[in-house]
């Protein structure tokens, strides 16, 4: 999903602490993150004084360096190998105006060596620095150590985590959901306001059911996009039992999604199914909402537009696929353990092992015939991240809680896509949902990715964020 990301430095510095440790401090952070995969933007020393950024003609010049390079920057790392000069710092952040997410990293000094030659202070200065941030009301992030040496394992973990958070802000910041078809009349919990969502940057297009059945009347089996998607069908899951008929059916409903989705730069989708799309064409879109989520596309069910923005933080967040699910079922009588399912889309990355089939439950009111195309499964054991994002209309914000669990390797034996979570004091949690009047709907991931999510909504996006611990 993500491309190369790229940071712009700042590198502090304040003359009257030693600065040659800004000249290696500098060479450092280059290294590092070069050698991490970034891309990096930052003054030369041909700019300024080591590449630092000290007086006001300094941030001046970084300034309009980040500004030439805006549309590559994703984050900002103010690193602090001294003291650092606070308000130089956050001038160059003010006058860039990037509104990206910045770290801000202070190294840390020896104990066996504090001379006047070789003091750092970065302990202090970074308390400096952040009140200056705060001063000037731009949000930042902090490194889980105080101080942290960039060569670290602490300051690699945390510099994997920032990439993540900038990857969350800004993906949701230019996501444009495909909200195709009507929300079920029977499925008031997807309710959401377009409004609240794009205050957050997050568009939303719509296509109706009966345009998307009528493009579709105008394709012939023998397309070239018709045969293309066929054959990527039949190559993603096993079709044993599946009639010709209805894999034409999802082949050409896939090749009308995707042509719309490229037409108008659609990066989601949530897809209206209850019943409408059984009744009058003939299959579920669950295959098809599979393959996209898969492809780090993520595509939710019942028009469930908040669902499937929770489902893209998370996939930005991890850089893999991400589910929907019900929150649906106890598991015997563990009070930390659940029954998480769908009937299914989840793409398969989440299965043991995967294969197409009908939808069981809605296969008893339209028949058998028009109800293939579900994805079916076991989830494996894995870590899981999941986050349930809604707009919350009354106080006029987003909100949503999140936390970690695991998906166990517990026995189950049902129908569709369903696994058993674990997570610590679930019972806490199902009665906060419950209190707060949050959906059924949940999305999930594959990882541990709470922690990014959780800093990109709250602190960069502005929402109403619950982190269950």
């Amino acid at each position: 999903m993500a491309n190369k990301q790229t940071f712009g430095v700042i590198v502090g510095n304040r003359g009257f602490f030693p600065d040659h440790l800004a000249k290696t401090g500098r060479e450092e952070i280059i290294r590092v993150l070069e050698a991490a995969g970034y891309g990096v933007v930052v003054l030369s020393p041909e700019d300024t004084k080591y590449g630092a950024v000290e007086s006001r003609s300094d941030s001046r010049k970084c300034a309009e360096l980040f500004d030439r390079h805006r549309h590559e920057i994703d984050g900002i790392i103010i690193t602090l190998p001294n003291f650092g000069e606070e308000r130089g710092q956050v001038e160059a952040l003010r006058a860039a105006g990037l509104n990206v997410p910045v770290l801000v990293q202070a190294t840390p000094d020896r104990a066996d060596n504090m001379t006047i030659a070789v003091r750092r202070d970065s302990f202090c200065g970074k308390m400096s620095t952040c009140n200056n941030l705060t001063q000037y009301k731009i949000p930042y992030s902090l490194t889980t150590l105080h101080t942290e040496a960039l060569d670290s394992p602490e300051f690699a973990k945390d510099l994997a985590w920032f990439a993540a958070v900038c990857r969350v802000v800004k993906g949701l910041r230019n996501c444009r959901v495909g909200a195709i078809g009507a929300r079920p009349t029977a499925f008031n919990t997807v309710r959401y306001s377009e409004k609240l969502f794009e205050g957050s940057g997050i568009d939303v297009d719509t296509l109706d059911l009966s345009e998307v059945f009528g493009r579709i009347g105008r394709l012939k089996d023998s397309d070239d996009a018709v045969q293309a998607k066929l054959a990527e069908i039949k190559a993603y899951v096993s079709t044993h039992g599946i009639t010709e008929d209805a894999l034409v059916k999802m082949a050409k409903l896939g090749a009308v999604v995707d042509g719309w989705m490229k037409d108008n730069e659609i990066t989601v989708t949530a897809v209206q199914c209850w019943t409408s799309m059984e009744e009058y064409f003939g299959v579920v879109p669950c295959t098809i909402m599979s393959m996209m989520s898969n492809k780090l596309q993520p595509s939710g069910c019942e028009v469930d537009v908040p669902g499937v923005v929770g489902m893209y933080a998370l996939a930005l967040a991890s850089d893999s696929p991400s589910a929907l699910l019900d929150w649906n079922n106890n598991y015997g009588d563990d009070p930390d353990k659940a029954v998480c399912f769908h009937c299914s889309n989840l793409p398969k990355h989440f299965f043991e092992t995967a294969r197409m089939d009908y939808q069981e439950i809605i296969a008893g009111t339209v028949g058998k015939l028009n109800t293939f195309g579900t994805i079916v499964g076991k989830v494996k054991a894995s870590p899981m991240t999941y986050f349930r994002v809604s707009t919350t209309d009354s106080k006029g914000k987003i909100s949503g809680y999140l936390g970690e669990g695991e998906f166990t390797s517990d026995p189950l034996e049902t129908f569709g896509g369903a696994g058993v979570v674990k997570i610590p004091n679930l019972q806490g949690l199902l009665r906060f949902i419950c209190e707060n009047g949050f959906e059924h709907h949940v999305a999930a991931n594959l990882s541990n990715v709470a922690g990014a999510v959780y800093e990109a909504g709250k602190n960069y996006l502005g929402w109403d964020l619950h982190w269950h611990k």
